[in-house]
């Protein structure tokens, strides 16, 4: 089973896709697999990681633009934040597997997905794939 699911997202902000996830791990009714979740972007990437504070993903964004801040100077670009964007997701991933066991999600307790944007606005893909067994 593939879901192919469209969102939008804003310029170095970060969107939460576990209810997304969550939804469709519940409604293939796989008791037991895995579940990849994965974007087709080369300026986005997928993360698992717990910030009850939401001011945490300011932070995390904060440091990567910090460690990679967008610059003219790169040997390759349409704009400075795509060159940046794609150092950034090479460095995240652009997927994350995760294990399903008795239908849900083996995530921590506070852990969740998220979609980070590099570039943006965009209306982005979101690929899930739910395998049984």
């Amino acid at each position: 089973m593939v879901i192919r699911k469209k969102i939008e997202t804003q310029h170095n902000k970060v969107t939460d896709l576990t209810a997304l996830v969550n939804e469709a791990v519940e409604n293939s009714g796989v008791q037991d697999g895995i579940c990849v979740v994965a974007v087709p972007h080369t300026t986005a990437a997928l993360v698992i990681t717990s910030f009850w504070d939401p001011l945490g993903w300011e932070d995390l964004m904060d440091e990567l633009n910090r460690l990679i801040p967008s610059r003219v100077d790169f040997k390759h670009q349409e704009s400075p934040t795509d060159a940046s964007g794609h150092l950034k997701s090479a460095l995240t991933g652009t997927s994350i597997t995760q294990i399903i066991e008795d239908g849900k999600l083996l995530l921590g307790s506070s852990q969740g997905i998220y979609f980070l944007e590099f570039d943006g606005p965009r209306t982005r893909e979101v690929i899930i794939k739910i395998l049984k067994g």
